[in-house]
């Protein structure tokens, strides 16, 4: 696994220690270590109803119900995020792959990756991000 670079200034800082506690172990896997979880496994990739989808590990909003889609990938996907400074994007070259990673802008956890194969969406992408990484707040009513 790739470790977080020490330089990257987040709002959110906390010891691997304090990450530990505050999430599962396979939340901290997925959003520390950056990790995957497996296809078709995720609790939010059949989520349905309007909300918000939000950082697993810091509560920071990232993506609106009305920009999920269908992409058939096995992970919730997303056409854009709530804001472009809501997300952060980095270049990825691991697993022999060149890819963008997607992290939360608040608290750098990891989120998954971007790719621009969203086809027949507004803005072409699709942010296929792991469901342990987000939560779902539906909205009222």
């Amino acid at each position: 696994m790739r470790a977080y670079p020490e330089d990257m200034a987040y709002e959110i800082q906390k010891s691997d220690e304090e990450w530990r506690a505050e999430l599962s172990a396979e939340q901290y896997a997925v959003l520390r270590e950056q990790g995957t979880e497996r296809a078709w496994t995720g609790e939010l990739l059949d989520e349905e109803r309007a909300g918000l989808y939000t950082c697993a590990a810091c509560g920071a909003e990232l993506f609106k119900s009305g920009t999920k889609f269908d992409s058939n990938c096995g992970w919730p996907s997303f056409y854009e995020s709530i804001r472009p400074e809501s997300v952060q994007l980095l270049d990825d070259s691991s697993h022999g792959m060149q890819r963008t990673e997607v992290r939360c802008a608040r608290c750098g956890g990891h989120l998954g990756h971007v790719f621009p194969d969203g086809f027949g969406t507004p803005t072409g992408d699709r942010y296929c991000m792991n469901s342990l990484s987000l939560n779902f707040t539906p909205d009222a009513g």
